[in-house]
């Protein structure tokens, strides 16, 4: 868990996509000068309802520190071939576990191009809302570690990358995200006509998250 908060009084980048990186750039827009909330376009099959409720959960929040969104393109066709999240066929459903919805390497990728803009733009550190349990190996302590050298190697300074939400619950950040706009939130892998569809993965995760942080559900689901 990252113990010095200190990063939190100073110009910090958020990844941004589901409720955890939006209560996070909620929370630091009330400590931090400046946070520009960095998205990653990979062309992946919910990226335009995801991209569009960051915008709105922006603008809703209307906060000074909060910079407008800044987007980086970085197709993942060619890498990932036809994975179910570039062709949204077998998204995995609300049964499936959680490791059946990893993206390969994803924050090896998020992190390449913040991490250079953050170093051209005199940001020292990139804040991600990762949760405690998170399975994938690109979300353990030695890779961040290992990112981290490589980024001061590659570039000739440092970029700090903080997780303060390492040892919380998905239901344990809605609860901080109380009185946040989080019905601009975007959760879903298979949306339909604009919806959440209430059938995949990440709609159960969500469902199950405001339940167990005794708050109202907000999203419109095409189906629960």
């Amino acid at each position: 868990m990252t113990t010095d908060e200190g990063w939190r009084k100073g110009p910090v980048a958020v990844m941004v996509s589901g409720p955890d990186s939006a209560v996070l750039l909620g929370e630091l827009a009330r400590t931090s000068p400046r946070v520009a909330p960095l998205y990653v376009r990979f062309g992946l099959v919910w990226e335009r309802e995801e991209e569009a409720s960051i915008r709105r959960f922006v603008r809703l929040l209307g906060a000074s520190a909060v910079e407008d969104v800044r987007v980086f393109d970085l197709p993942v066709r060619a890498v990932y071939g036809d994975h179910w999240s570039t062709t949204g066929v077998a998204v995995p459903d609300a049964a499936s576990p959680d490791r059946a919805v990893e993206l390969p390497g994803r924050n090896l990728l998020v992190l390449a191009q913040a991490a250079v803009w953050c170093h051209l733009s005199g940001v020292p550190t990139i804040a991600l809302g990762l949760l405690r349990g998170n399975p994938f190996p690109d979300s353990s302590p030695a890779f961040f570690a290992a990112l981290e050298e490589a980024v001061r190697l590659g570039t000739g300074s440092g970029v700090r990358v903080v997780r303060p939400y390492q040892s919380l619950s998905k239901a344990e950040v809605l609860r901080r995200g109380r009185g946040l706009p989080l019905q601009a939130t975007w959760s879903c892998m298979r949306p339909l006509d604009g919806q959440h569809c209430g059938a995949c993965n990440k709609c159960a995760e969500r469902q199950r998250a405001f339940a167990e942080a005794g708050l109202p559900d907000p999203t419109e689901y095409a189906t629960r």
